[in-house]
């Protein structure tokens, strides 16, 4: 805090306010940090029908709604930034709603340093005749919205309570060449330029951005429309921000969860290969392709030798492994444009597009046992594996998916009739 209002003045005691007595209009001093009068004239002392200064700074305050301790730490912020600050509050004396016109110094109280404000009263603003303009006002200060009116320069002219809080970590006096006081709440001020700009521009409107706040970075929908001043008559832009945070927050995690629903249902969990029904759309898909094209296709049927064995004698935890490992081999064997899926719990099938004869499927399948046969390193030492592969053309082995799997499956149980490890071609 000292670093904060090392600029205000410093008043150490009551001694000091002795010059204050001889003003004949109301002044009192608050204490915020203490949420109670410091001191007060005799002036101050009768406007709230008591004796004392003592009675005024024992004056039982308990009552006093957060909105009203909120705006007092508004008028404190503000008078600190600005110097002064000038506008109406009403007060209850005597039970009864009194409008003052008043202007708040920040100051700094005492030994401890507390946070205070020097209220100087000089008229009473009678809105008796127009009491839904105070309530108004009144609901303006009081709500969580952040309500601010800029100039079209993007300077600020007021805000409510609600704005000042959460912006109270901006220092207008430090703005750097070519950022206002409406482009500094923006966690991208050249953002915040194009967002004054198109709202000059289309006289308003209703967009989300992210916005630097005293709390963080935060998520505020602006609604923003084009006013004009009471007085001067000046076009402004009034703007009030909606927190969206959580509901963005609540939003993206809905789609997060979508995307790994999405995830399961088409990517097999253990291996992050496409599950067969993924395989199988894409399948139809290139196979309907080369149909049209008059294309080869090649679909193997992969099934490890022995993986079984790996179960039983390391556990499923190495046999995981195992798969994994496969899974990782066979991909990088394949073109990117080639289709890989786990069909089973050892069995793999895959496509390979563009196959120019029996010749060049035979040996990139040969090529796979190869790379297969390559034993898996393991905590609990290189575990040897080996593969079954059948293979099926189209269109000589069939025209879907369905009867080229069975026909690469019928030639894959030919090689683990005749001693596993190798290849063969269906008939």
């Amino acid at each position: 805090m000292e670093n904060s209002y090392s600029h205000l003045v410093h008043i150490q005691s009551r001694d000091e306010l002795r010059l204050y007595e001889l003003i004949p209009n109301v002044v009192w001093i608050f204490d915020l940090d203490r949420h109670g009068w410091w001191w007060g004239n005799q002036a101050a002392i009768d406007f709230w029908g008591l004796k004392t200064v003592d009675d005024l700074i024992n004056k039982d305050l308990s009552g006093d709604t957060q909105g009203a301790k909120d705006r007092t730490a508004q008028t404190f912020e503000l008078a600190a930034r600005q110097g002064l600050t000038i506008d109406p509050w009403t007060t209850y004396p005597n039970g009864k709603p009194k409008t003052l016109h008043m202007m708040h110094r920040a100051v700094l109280l005492g030994p401890d340093k507390h946070r205070g404000i020097i209220a100087y009263i000089n008229e009473e603003v009678n809105l008796g005749e127009t009491p839904e303009n105070l309530l108004l006002v009144e609901a303006m200060r009081y709500t969580n919205v952040l309500v601010t009116s800029f100039t079209f320069d993007g300077a600020m002219v007021i805000e409510n309570p609600a704005a000042t809080e959460a912006y109270k970590q901006i220092n207008t006096a430090a703005l750097r060449d070519g950022i206002t006081e409406f482009t500094a709440r923006f966690a991208d001020p050249a953002e915040g330029a194009h967002c004054l700009e198109k709202a000059i521009a289309e006289q308003g409107g209703r967009w989300t951005h992210r916005m630097q706040t005293s709390a963080g970075l935060r998520d505020h929908t602006l609604d923003i429309r084009i006013t004009r001043h009471p007085l001067s008559g000046d076009f402004l832009i009034l703007m009030s921000e909606y927190d969206v945070t959580s509901l963005h927050k609540a939003l993206q995690d809905a789609r997060d969860a979508q995307e790994k629903l999405q995830q399961m249902a088409y990517y097999e969990a253990l291996t992050g290969l496409p599950t067969l029904h993924l395989f199988q759309d894409l399948a139809a898909a290139h196979i309907a392709h080369a149909q049209r094209k008059q294309e080869k296709l090649a679909v193997m049927f992969i099934d490890l030798d022995g993986f079984k064995t790996v179960n039983d004698t390391y556990g499923h935890e190495i046999g995981d492994q195992v798969l994994k490992e496969v899974a990782q081999r066979l991909k990088s064997s394949l073109r990117v444009s080639d289709l890989l899926a786990r069909s089973g719990g050892d069995e793999f099938v895959a496509l390979q597009l563009d196959i120019r004869s029996k010749q060049d499927a035979l040996s990139f399948a040969e090529k796979m046992t190869s790379i297969l046969a390559r034993p898996v390193a393991t905590h609990q030492g290189n575990i040897p594996i080996g593969a079954s592969i059948g293979v099926a053309l189209f269109p000589d082995n069939g025209h879907d998916l369905k009867t080229l799997i069975n026909a690469a499956d019928k030639a894959m149980y030919q090689v683990k009739r005749n001693g596993k490890n190798g290849v063969s071609m269906a008939q």
